[in-house]
C-alpha cells in the first residue's frame, strides 16, 4: 500500500489561492475573513483531507487551546465507566473536540500519573474520577486554567466543579425498602472503604439499618464479592437480606445466592443497574444512577468553565431512581 504524505497547512494555502494566515484563521474559526474566502479555504481542505495538528498548532493559537479534553476513569472494565465515558466523548464531539480517555482501574497509586501524563499533552479540560483521598495537587494547574470537572465521586482539597449523585440518601431509601418487605437483618456489602462513593453509600446504610448491621467492604471484584456473600450466609446469623453497593459487587452476591439455592429467599437491592438484571429470575431490584448523564453534564460543566473561568463553581446532584424488580421485594421472616 503506497503511504500518502499528510496535506500540511502550506498545500491548503495553495490550493485555495490565500496566504498562511488566512488558513490558520479559517482552522481556528477565528472569525477574521470573510465568508467567500472561508469558503474556499475549507473546500480545499477539504479536497485535501486536511486534518489540523492542533496539539502542534496549540501554543501559535490566539486562545492556545488544543481542543482535547482528558477523562480519566475509575475501572474502565466497570460498564458504568463505559457510560461516563460516552456521555463526555458526545459532548465532546458536539462541541468540536477530542477525548483522551485513561482509567485508573480504581488504584489510589495510578492518579497521579495518569493525570499527569493527560496534562503533559495539554488538554484544556480534565474530567476526573478521583481515587486519592486529597487533590489538592490539581490546585496550580487549575490557576493556569485547565477546566476541571470531578465526576461521580466528590474531591478533596481543591474546589471545582462536580458531578455526582446523592449516594448516602439513596443508600438509605434502599434500605428502608428492604425493611418495609420485612427485613432486618440486612448486610452491606461494599466496594473500596477508600473511594468517597463507597463511604457514602455505607453512611446510607448505616442512618437506616438499626441496630442489626453486618458490613463487609474492600471487595474490588466479582470473585470476592462471591467469597463475602457465602461467608455471611452461611455463616452464624444470617442476614435475610443483602444490600449491595456496586454492580459488579451485586453480581457476586448474586452468584453466591444461586450456588446455596437462596435467590426466592433472601432479598436483594443493589447499587447501579447492569446488563440482563431484569432478565434473572427473580429480576434484581436495583438503586439506579445514569452514568451516561453524569459524563454528559461533567462535559458541559468544562466547556461552562472554558467559556467562563470565573464562573461559580458548580456541584450539580442528579436523580437516583429505585427500579423494583422482584428481588428486593422478597418477603422478610416480619411478613
Amino acid at each position: 500500500m503506497t503511504v500518502r504524505p499528510r496535506a500540511t497547512m502550506r498545500d491548503v494555502a495553495a490550493l485555495a489561492g490565500v496566504g498562511l494566515k488566512t488558513v490558520s484563521r479559517v482552522i481556528n474559526d477565528e472569525g477574521t475573513v470573510s465568508a467567500a474566502t472561508a469558503t474556499r479555504v475549507r473546500r480545499a481542505a477539504a479536497q485535501l483531507d486536511y486534518r489540523p495538528d492542533f496539539y502542534a498548532g496549540a501554543l501559535k493559537r490566539s486562545d492556545r487551546k488544543t481542543r482535547t479534553i482528558g477523562l480519566v476513569v475509575g475501572n474502565v472494565a466497570n460498564p458504568f465507566s463505559g457510560a461516563v465515558s460516552r456521555g463526555v466523548e458526545d459532548v465532546a464531539s458536539e462541541r468540536g473536540s477530542a477525548v483522551l480517555i485513561s482509567s485508573v482501574d480504581d488504584e489510589v497509586d495510578r492518579e497521579y500519573p495518569v493525570v499527569d501524563h493527560l496534562l503533559h499533552r495539554r488538554v484544556d479540560a480534565l474530567i476526573l474520577t478521583p481515587t486519592r483521598d486529597d487533590q489538592s495537587y490539581l490546585v496550580r494547574e487549575q490557576e493556569r486554567g485547565t477546566a476541571l470537572v470531578f465526576a461521580d465521586r466528590r474531591p478533596v482539597g481543591i474546589h471545582a466543579d462536580v458531578v455526582v449523585v446523592d449516594n448516602a440518601d439513596a443508600s438509605a431509601a434502599a434500605v428502608r425498602h428492604l425493611q418495609a418487605h420485612g427485613h432486618r437483618e440486612i448486610a452491606y456489602l461494599g466496594d473500596q472503604a477508600l473511594l468517597w462513593t463507597a463511604q457514602e453509600r455505607l453512611r446510607g446504610y448505616l442512618s437506616a439499618a438499626g441496630d442489626w448491621t453486618r458490613v463487609v467492604q474492600d471487595l474490588r471484584s466479582e470473585s470476592s464479592a462471591y467469597d463475602a456473600a457465602l461467608g455471611l450466609l452461611e455463616g452464624p446469623n444470617p442476614p435475610s437480606a443483602l444490600f449491595t453497593s456496586q454492580n459488579l459487587v451485586t453480581i457476586g452476591a448474586i452468584r453466591a445466592l444461586r450456588a446455596l439455592g437462596l435467590t426466592d429467599r433472601v432479598a436483594l437491592v443493589g447499587f447501579d443497574d447492569f446488563e440482563l438484571a431484569d432478565l434473572l429470575d427473580p429480576p434484581v431490584t436495583v438503586v439506579r444512577q445514569e452514568p451516561y448523564e453524569i459524563g454528559r453534564a461533567a462535559a458541559e460543566l468544562a466547556f461552562d468553565r472554558l467559556a467562563d473561568p470565573d464562573r461559580p463553581v458548580e456541584i450539580r446532584v442528579l436523580p437516583t431512581t429505585l427500579v423494583v424488580r422482584g428481588s428486593g421485594e422478597l418477603p422478610g421472616p416480619l411478613r
